[in-house]
């Protein structure tokens, strides 16, 4: 059903942003501050809620971070 809160199930993709702040001795408040967007739409990020990601973001997260979308996010088979 469209506009359910499940919908983030449906999808396949994870988030390893988590990784890539650790890694980087990084906060998400931090990210959010250098990225230019809010802390709870970073967290809805990266705890895989995130229905969309402008590419706009992606850039600056990537930027931020040193890495590629590749390495921010991955396809898991069902």
């Amino acid at each position: 059903m469209a506009g359910n809160d499940n919908d983030h199930e449906d999808h396949h993709i994870e988030v390893h942003l988590d990784r890539l702040l650790s890694d980087r001795g990084m906060t998400v408040t931090e990210l959010a501050q250098r990225v230019g967007v809010t802390n709870v739409n970073l967290s809805v990020l990266k705890n895989g809620r995130a229905k969309a990601i402008r590419f706009t973001t992606l850039t600056r997260i990537c930027e931020v971070l040193q890495c590629q979308p590749g390495d921010l996010l991955s396809y898991r088979k069902p």
